[in-house]
């Protein structure tokens, strides 16, 4: 065992870490201060205060900064010595030389790194000149979140290495020599005119309040710190949540968090002011005969509900009440949920949110896997030699996710990007295949073409972990790939480059998104994916695998517990007789044995008249679904809607019973993000006055329909659930620790980075070819409306945006616009900011048009974030052929400027 000595005591010290890790590790974080340093940057050494004496052979000593040098065998180090004081002391006076001595009115008095230091270092005078440049350092409140008044400034650089090394945008630096030395943003602009993208990794950084936020983070000092996961996307940050009282002071990324390392984006950490806004629902509402909503009681809403069920139960059957489950509930509010309309109502009439974003991904990778979940866990991108993200935008969709692939793409990986959009992402690919949308099988066909002719299939694992690879190959070779070339816009050179970088690296991983799944052709696209993984050998060890980015925080979860019509929890055929049994046995009731309604298939039975009752939670429909007016047309067609929300949403208003729920912010229970890891959500406040968690509302109406559910707790419905889940056999609300546990988790509690180590779950991975076929949506209206239109998701907000729009963050990002390609907006006469009216064979919208080369020429591309716009008025039906996931990325419109109607006086 090799040791070194810290102050004449031995400790064994690990190759490759550093002298401060060293003493870390050993002695914790208070024997040597620090300025400079952060957890989650790289060595520096700026400020020196953390420098220590190393004892040479000869007696002398060496003066280091322990936090970039080496630890080595038989080191001496000295933490306090004379020599050390008086340096550290020299430095401190120095740095106040030109930091303003106003601590007392301060905001992070009491809470400043500086200040720590400074009184540890037994600073009572600053024997130096002062400096006089920091009084002309004038403050910056432009931005909506992030602030900063540069007098404070230390110049230890950890603003710009949280730029730099966390997020990856390059927008702060230093400017200037001497006492002129300072900060700028950007062009030495304000943060609202820089492209700052309010991240707060800068602000979390920094050790005084020279950067901060409008919610004075640093400053917050508070005694209760709840630690919990995020709301938004699928990336399952975690957030420390500080609170006084019922307010939510600010909301910090914790440094241990096995996720997100410290960081993350500004919905995470700053827009969270919608859980107080006056327009939470905080009663119960039932629509009266003129259709107005009147507040009623929770019994009363009970009563209604419970009668109006069972008798359409009883009158037409169980199958004419459905229930649409939501990605932003729990793991268990889902599972109960989901419960509920089997047990207690009898369909399998149960969906949820994943059917209109990754419902392909699942059924594809259990056709081909056998597991419709991610192979790998994201930290796998730092051991990998190539990465290939398919229709996918990270950094927008999911920044921190987006920010670590952006930190690798910067080092230098091979990247290969498949987008129609030149994304952030694209700008730092070797390899960008911008196809036109709805091409992917075309593009991921002549990509597998070119892996098995030019020899650069792995046949050892075909061989031995695969099955119907010999048919597969045959059709693969067959493929025109000229022709795909002209379909898609992808050359065939380009094509072969991709696929030689994927299948020549050491370890290639791919991270794929909505721009596979909602697609005719998603599911089909999602197993490509997948067999390209199997052609290469690119399965089962760290590093590779197909790892899906999942949109909501919870859609790995909501469909882990049940939420579709074909599968009950842990992805049991609800068809299967033995299964069924084991199901009836569990709940205590007899199961229906045909498969429910998608949710397609619900607004077509309720227009049908086939109907009468449906239970929505948290999922605005109306303004999020495809074809608009067909969404509006099957509420209004059934006879009763029951909507569980916070807020009066689009979909809300078509209801006959509004339940107000709780936020996430105010429940207890579990999110899964998109690498299988299963995370506790802590209450951090109570409910909003008249609110209910959704657990506990859904817990209420079994009860008073009859079947006799426990209340909710986390702890019991992790109990129930781990029972019939296999793959949750080893969860307890306890072992979950602070940073979760990856399923499937065995009975012993080991959790699992990496799946598919040595078999696949369906026994060999499968082969199955399919050939590009054209979307109907193409065939039928490309020559009426020969525009493509294509939607994605903006970083400020959030599918339909009801939490984000009662945010600051609707002051960044105010309104959804229209990407258009230069020459396109020549041919129609469009300028910047000219208001468009496009319009599909659905319907029309008018949105502001933004001129830019972000999409080829033919294509469009927008978002549905603002009800103001409803986008999705004119998007369609079309669904893939697989899995009924819509098909909002390929819409055939045209377009032309709106003329301004002149009015004569």
């Amino acid at each position: 065992m090799k040791t070194a000595y810290i102050d004449n005591q031995p400790f064994a010290l690990n190759d490759g870490e550093t002298i401060l890790q060293f003493i870390r590790r050993h002695q914790g974080h208070d024997l040597v201060p620090t300025l400079c340093d952060a957890p989650n940057l790289d060595p520096f050494g700026a400020c020196r205060i953390c420098s220590v004496d190393l004892v040479l052979s000869n007696g002398q000593t060496k003066t280091v900064a322990s936090c970039h040098t080496p630890v080595s065998e038989g080191q001496h180090i000295l933490t306090n010595s004379s020599n050390i004081q008086r340096l550290r002391k020299n430095i401190i006076e120095l740095v106040l030389t030109d930091h303003p001595l106003d601590c007392l009115t301060c905001e992070v008095n009491g809470n400043c790194e500086l200040q720590t230091v400074a009184a540890r270092v037994g600073i009572r005078e600053v024997r130096y000149p002062q400096g006089a440049d920091h009084l002309h350092r004038k403050k910056d409140l432009s931005h909506p979140y992030m602030t900063s008044d540069l007098s404070k400034c230390i110049n230890c650089y950890r603003c710009v290495r949280a730029c730099d090394e966390v997020q990856g945008e390059l927008v702060l630096s230093m400017a200037g020599r001497g006492f002129d030395a300072h900060i700028i943003k950007g062009m030495d602009q304000s943060f609202f005119e820089s492209n700052c993208v309010s991240c707060g990794a800068c602000s979390q950084a920094c050790p005084t309040s020279a950067i901060s936020d409008v919610f004075q983070s640093k400053a917050v000092v508070s005694k209760v710190k709840t630690r919990t996961v995020c709301t938004y996307c699928g990336v399952g940050c975690n957030l420390e949540v500080a609170v006084k009282g019922h307010e939510i002071l600010s909301i910090q990324a914790p440094y241990d968090a096995e996720v997100n390392h410290g960081h993350t984006c500004l919905k995470g950490r700053y827009a969270f002011r919608f859980y107080n806004h006056p327009d939470r629902l905080s009663t119960p509402l039932i629509r009266q005969e003129d259709g107005a909503f009147k507040e009623a009681s929770w019994d009363e809403a009970y009563t209604l509900i419970a009668e109006k069920l069972h008798r359409y139960k009883n009158d037409y059957g169980a199958d004419y009440i459905a229930g649409i489950s939501s990605s932003r509930c729990t793991n268990e509010e889902n599972y109960l949920m989901q419960k509920f309309i089997r047990a207690v109502i009898g369909t399998n009439n149960i969906d949820g949110c994943a059917r209109v974003c990754h419902s392909p991904t699942a059924l594809g990778m259990q056709r081909t896997f056998g597991t419709g979940a991610a192979t790998n866990s994201v930290v796998d991108m730092e051991v990998t030699d190539c990465i290939m993200i398919i229709g996918a935008n990270p950094t927008d969709a999911h920044p921190v996710t987006g920010a670590r692939l952006k930190q690798q793409a910067m080092k230098g990986k091979t990247l290969i990007v498949l987008d129609p959009r030149k994304t952030e992402l694209a700008r730092y690919a070797q390899h960008h295949l911008q196809l036109r949308p709805g091409t992917n099988v075309a593009v991921l066909n002549m990509m597998m073409y070119y892996i098995i002719k030019d020899d650069l299939v792995d046949d050892q694992f075909v061989e031995t972990r695969t099955e119907g690879y010999e048919d597969f190959k045959r059709s693969v070779l067959n493929l025109d790939v000229e022709a795909l070339a002209v379909i898609s816009g992808v050359s065939t050179e380009a094509a072969r480059a991709a696929a030689h970088a994927y299948a020549e690296a050491p370890n290639a991983m791919s991270f794929h998104g909505l721009g596979v799944t909602e697609h005719s052709q998603g599911t089909f696209a999602v197993m490509q994916i997948a067999q390209l993984a199997m052609l290469t050998g690119n399965i089962g060890r760290p590093g590779v695998g197909v790892n899906p980015l999942r949109g909501q925080n919870n859609v790995q979860g909501s469909a882990d517990m049940g939420v579709q019509p074909h599968q009950g929890a842990g992805y049991l055929d609800v068809t299967h007789p033995d299964i069924r049994r084991k199901y009836e046995r569990f709940y205590g009731v007899d199961l229906p044995a045909h498969v429910g309604y998608k949710i397609p298939e619900m607004f077509e039975a309720a227009i049908q008249g086939k109907l009468k009752a449906l239970w929505i939670i948290g999922e605005d429909v109306v303004q999020t679904d495809p074809n608009t007016q067909k969404v509006i047309k099957a509420l209004e067609a059934t006879d009763f809607v029951v909507v569980q929300e916070l807020f009066m949403t689009e979909t809300a208003k078509y209801a006959d019973v509004i339940l107000p729920a709780s936020s996430f912010l105010e429940k207890n229970g579990t999110f899964t993000n998109g690498e299988r890891r299963v995370q506790r959500v802590n209450q951090v406040i109570e409910p909003l006055a008249g609110t209910k968690p959704d657990g506990q509302i859904i817990v209420e109406i079994m009860n008073r329909m009859g079947y006799p559910q426990p209340a909710y707790t986390p702890e019991g419905m992790l109990e129930e659930i781990s029972q019939i889940v296999p793959f949750f056999a080893g969860i307890t609300w306890q072992n979950l620790g602070i940073n979760g546990l990856q399923w499937p988790v065995s009975p012993d509690g080991k959790d699992s980075k990496i799946i598919h180590i040595d078999s696949f779950k369906r026994g060999k991975g499968a082969f199955q070819f399919h050939d590009f076929n054209e979307s109907e949506e193409i065939e039928t209206y490309s020559l009426e409306y020969p525009y493509i239109l294509t939607t994605n998701r903006e970083l400020e907000h959030y599918n339909c945006g009801a939490m984000t729009r009662r945010t600051s963050n609707v002051e960044i990002l105010t309104e959804d616009v229209l990407l258009i390609n230069p020459e396109d907006a020549l041919a129609q006469g469009i300028s910047e900011g000219d208001m468009v009216i496009m319009e599909s064979a659905r319907g029309q919208v008018e949105v502001k048009a933004r001129i830019t080369e972000e999409v080829k020429p033919g294509i469009l591309s927008s978002t549905f974030h603002f009800p103001e716009i409803m986008m999705n008025m004119i998007t369609s039906d079309i669904s893939d052929s697989e899995a009924l996931c819509p098909e909002y990325k390929v819409v055939a419109v045209r377009i032309r400027k709106k003329e301004e109607v002149m009015i004569e006086v």
